[in-house]
């Protein structure tokens, strides 16, 4: 809005002129309105309230040429709910009639060069805002804060296709607006590298392998802009960068969304643990599947929780009205500070499988469900794919599935359909190599050319829920004499998945950071007896490693996993050594990589995550 000094009043000056200025006329003696001088898109009125002094209010318009010949005349014409009126004016002669003033030039202000602008100002009671501002006839035009006109929507989050090494296309949905519009900004890392009329924008001049963000802004026929879409990470191709492409590997590690509760785990923690430098993707854990649907797991932790400015990734207090708080944000903070890092939607989990098998009935209806919540425009800029936990595909986890040998590739190919070759999808899978069992269950050959890797659950092969044991490594890198089940160890289970045609850059070994374990036990080596679940802090039978690290530390390894025993508790869990013992295997056959359960069992400095860095490269 540009303000002319010269016609500025104070509130004191306002009421003193009150005396001098003459009535407001009846409809009767109404000045007839002048023609339309200028089409509306040409010259634009706003409206501020200067002053408030409780049994009043000093109100000014402001109208400004906008187009390129002169204005030779001017009529703002508004509404006032019942209880406000204007009581006196300056610099324009306005009249009322009910509701509705008018306010047109006087003799020596009507005539504005391009570019130019005039104020008018006026007294008036009530506390009500103007609303239907018409000039010259047609809308006011004049921005978010003027009646008549309203601002445009955001446009559609935008989409990233032929991503080269030094561009990339994008295309986004329409918004809309009441008058229609105009054309958009497109904006790189916030600064606008284009203004296009359609919905499509090619940018080249790109770096390889180099992180960037975009998002759209929309302007309307008045030059207004609406709020700036949801922005879409892009990684060109090439260069050599961290994030996995063809020969890349993977480094993935699961945030569970209830760690900000009792273990006061918080995404923060990723950065000052040094881990987020050394990771390459998030599986934020877990959407629920309920009703054929892909749903929210814990609003509270996942978007609502406030956090402060000490618990913060970039030391900035979350406010109450801000439209995205929770983890979804700090994940999006900690994404700007570390672009390498892709964030994946998990969804399922042991407690949540259990609705898969509705889900997958209506395969196309079950992606669509779950494509809508992880492109939701309040966070759709956060996550970079799905990941599907379901445990397990026409087998048993904690219910029992029978959808069929098909099913979990049929899912599949309906979420690659779905989310397209611009989001990753990928699924967490069983590791029981045994005869009969659970890899043979289900088609994951078939699925895997639809997906970008499968999290191999090479890990709780054995543990409490055994009670009586025999006690043994929760997470066997090989067989070993004396192991309790044939087929419960990682090399057997990645042997499994290759004979099945499952190529193995799209196979991820699985580590915990955990160890899991029984009391009661007499037997130092593994495969003595016990009596039940050693006690743990959140669970018995299950304890962190960085506790594990200090109170039980390791007296022997077996199959590639270091075991403890203090007192009659006996545990299992890995360590930097076993880590490293790992990755080389895994390495050596090939694997896209490695992930890990979870990041809070980890040490304060990442202990294990280092460990992961150094082991897969």
């Amino acid at each position: 809005m540009n303000i002319q000094p010269a016609l500025h009043r104070t509130r004191f000056r306002s009421k003193a002129v009150a005396g001098l200025t003459a009535l407001l006329l009846p409809l009767a003696a109404l000045v007839g309105l002048a023609s339309p001088a200028e089409a509306a898109a040409s010259a634009t009125a706003t409206y501020a309230k200067t002053s408030d002094w409780g049994t009043g209010f000093e109100g000014k318009w402001t109208v400004k040429n906008t187009g390129t010949t002169t204005l030779s005349s001017w009529t703002v014409e508004w509404d006032f709910p019942s209880g406000t009126a204007v009581t006196s004016g300056w610099d324009a002669d306005i009249t009322g009639s009910a509701n509705h003033w008018t306010a047109k030039n006087k003799s020596w202000n009507g005539t504005l060069a391009p570019g130019a602008s005039v104020s008018f100002g006026f007294n008036g009671t009530g506390s009500g805002a103007p609303s239907g501002c018409k000039l010259n006839g047609a809308s006011c035009d004049g921005g978010p804060t003027v009646p008549g006109d309203n601002p445009p929507s955001a446009p559609g989050t935008p989409t990233a296709s032929n991503i080269t090494n030094n561009s990339v296309t994008l295309s986004w949905a329409a918004a809309t607006d009441d008058k229609g519009i105009k054309n958009y900004d497109v904006l790189r890392g916030g600064t606008k590298v284009a203004t296009v009329t359609g919905t499509a924008y090619t940018d080249s001049g790109l770096t390889a392998g180099t992180d960037y963000s975009y998002t759209v802004q929309a302007r309307d026929s008045a030059d207004q802009t609406g709020p700036v879409s949801g922005a879409r990470a892009v990684r060109t191709t090439g260069g050599g960068g961290t994030d996995p492409g063809p020969g890349g590997k993977v480094k993935l590690g699961y945030f569970t969304e209830w760690g900000v509760y009792g273990r006061n785990y918080h995404v923060k923690n990723l950065d000052t643990s040094g881990s987020a430098a050394k990771i390459t993707h998030i599986n934020y854990a877990f959407g629920n599947v309920t009703g054929g649907k892909c749903t929210i797991g814990d609003s509270y932790a996942d978007y609502e929780k406030a956090y402060t400015a000490d618990q913060s990734v970039d030391g900035v207090a979350d406010t109450w009205d801000q439209p995205l708080r929770g983890s979804f944000n700090q994940l999006r903070k900690l994404k700007a500070k570390y672009p390498h890092i892709k964030v994946l939607w998990s969804f399922g989990g042991w407690t949540w499988s259990g609705g898969f098998g509705q889900a997958v009935q209506n395969p196309t209806a079950f992606a669509q469900s779950c494509y809508d919540l992880v492109e939701d425009p309040r966070w759709a800029d956060v996550f970079d794919g799905i990941d599907l936990d379901w445990e397990y595909p026409n087998a048993c986890g904690l219910t029992c599935d029978t959808s069929g040998p098909a099913a979990f590739k049929n899912m599949m190919q309906a979420m690659r359909a779905k989310f397209g070759s611009n989001n990753l999808v990928t699924a967490a899978v069983t590791a029981d190599a045994s005869t009969g069992g659970k890899i043979e269950k289900a088609d994951y050959a078939g699925a895997a050319q639809y997906m970008d890797w499968f999290n191999v659950m090479t890990y709780d092969f054995f543990g409490a829920f055994a009670a009586q044991g025999p006690t043994a490594p929760h997470s066997p890198l090989t067989s070993y004499p004396g192991i309790p089940q044939q087929g419960f160890n990682s090399a057997d289970a990645i042997a499994k998945f290759k004979a099945q045609g499952v190529p193995a850059n799209k196979l991820l070994l699985g580590i915990g950071f955990y160890g899991r374990g029984w009391t009661g036990v007499t037997q130092d080596a593994p495969g003595g007896s016990a009596t039940g679940a050693a006690p743990g802090t959140y669970e018995a039978g299950i304890e962190d490693y960085k506790v594990l690290k200090n109170t039980c530390p390791p007296t022997g390894t077996i199959a590639g996993t270091a075991y403890a025993k203090c007192g009659s508790n006996w545990w299992s869990y890995d360590t930097p050594a076993t880590i490293a013992t790992k990755t080389a295997w895994a390495k050596q056959q090939g694997l896209g990589g490695a992930f890990f359960w979870d990041f809070t069992g980890d040490t304060s400095n990442g202990e294990l995550v280092t460990a992961v860095k150094n082991g897969i490269g």
